[in-house]
């Protein structure tokens, strides 16, 4: 994912009448014996979801939260790196850990490691649609053989006593010739107790329409719990998913990077029926700034300028001068300087609007 790909919608169309919460969904949602408290999880995505990232989306009420996928082949040869990308904390629980591979035996020697690293629920991926993972047939590679992903999750269940998951896409290329349906089934036969679908088919990438009908043909499909995934860039996408294909929950990736506020949103929809408007400028200054100290905190100084470079087009886009702000922190490696530059953007914007609204006082006057 590119850093531009990320984000909210640049301009959040506003809904004329705020449908209702449908029933139930406000309550707890069981995935085997884990409770989460929501039905808002944020998805797993490479390079994003490290500890500081879910953190803050924790802190704005996500229901659970995931890490970056890991190599279940790396994991088993005792990669440092790998073990990183497993690191969390007692604060962020639930937490689940997706593993991506395509050998059971690997699988399930994997998943007894990640439940030992403190996952309280392990998922299976079947939806990158990246090249270097599907090469390997693994990811939604895996689509094209529900036996196979049978095995697997059938290996993984056997090693572990937490829940195992898994997340997909409706096919490979079309549902037609890869029915969303029968892999799901063939992946709950085996003791999925969840399945989160992305409602794209590998060829499709992150692009074009989610087939939204697909998603309601796995939920009727299965008895265990079924996430909705695919673009939900704000409440307005979330409210749609939920009403059109009868999720149980939603699973946020994008649309969450640089934009925690959708679950915070959600949940106030959920619990009063009321819709909350986006964040003004000082909140988003606030949260930005949060979100960078985190990355300081967990990274170090490096890492975490690296980092700063691809949230932050998210939390400015569409933002006058955020190109140029962007521009400049690319070339910053000092984190007190990626600070100030974040600090005094946020500044001169809020000076800007304050002119402005001087100004047409003054007119109107």
């Amino acid at each position: 994912m590119r850093p531009e790909e990320a984000g909210p919608s640049v301009c959040e169309t506003p809904l004329e009448d705020v449908p209702p919460p449908p029933a139930g969904f406000d309550a707890p949602l069981a995935i085997g014996g884990v409770k989460l408290e929501n039905r808002l999880v944020m998805a797993p995505m490479a390079g994003y979801t490290n500890l500081p990232f879910r953190t803050l989306v924790k802190a704005h009420g996500a229901g659970m939260v995931a890490t970056e996928m890991v190599s279940s082949q790396a994991l088993v040869r005792r990669h440092q790196k790998t073990y990183d990308l497993m690191r969390n904390d007692a604060a962020e629980k639930p937490v689940s850990i997706q593993l991506f591979g395509a050998d059971p035996a690997q699988m399930g020697e994997a998943a007894a490691m990640v439940e030992e690293a403190g996952a309280d629920i392990v998922d299976l991926n079947c939806g990158c649609p990246v090249k270097k993972i599907t090469k390997n047939q693994a990811g939604s590679s895996l689509l094209r053989y529900p036996e196979r992903a049978h095995e697997i999750v059938s290996a993984m269940v056997r090693a572990v006593r937490i829940p195992v998951t898994v997340k997909m896409r409706t096919g490979w290329d079309t549902v037609e010739n890869s029915p969303a349906e029968v892999f799901a089934k063939a992946v709950e036969d085996a003791g999925a107790k969840a399945i989160t679908v992305h409602g794209r088919t590998r060829q499709a990438m992150f692009s074009g329409a989610v087939d939204l009908d697909a998603i309601a043909q796995v939920k009727r499909a299965v008895r265990v719990p079924v996430l909705g995934n695919g673009s939900i860039l704000s409440p307005q996408d979330a409210i749609a998913m939920i009403r059109r294909t009868g999720v149980d929950a939603l699973m946020i990736g994008r649309g969450a990077v640089g934009n925690p506020w959708i679950f915070s949103r959600l949940l106030h929809w959920l619990k009063t029926g009321e819709l909350p408007p986006p964040p003004g400028l000082a909140e988003k200054k606030k949260v930005a700034l949060r979100h960078l100290g985190l990355l300081r905190e967990v990274l170090g100084e490096r890492l975490a300028a690296f980092h700063s470079r691809k949230h932050l087009p998210a939390y400015t886009k569409g933002l006058r001068g955020g190109s140029a702000m962007r521009e400049r922190v690319n070339r910053i490696e000092d984190m007190d300087a990626v600070l100030r530059e974040v600090e005094a953007f946020f500044d001169n914007l809020a000076l800007h609007s304050r002119m402005m609204r001087t100004g047409e006082s003054a007119h109107a006057a």
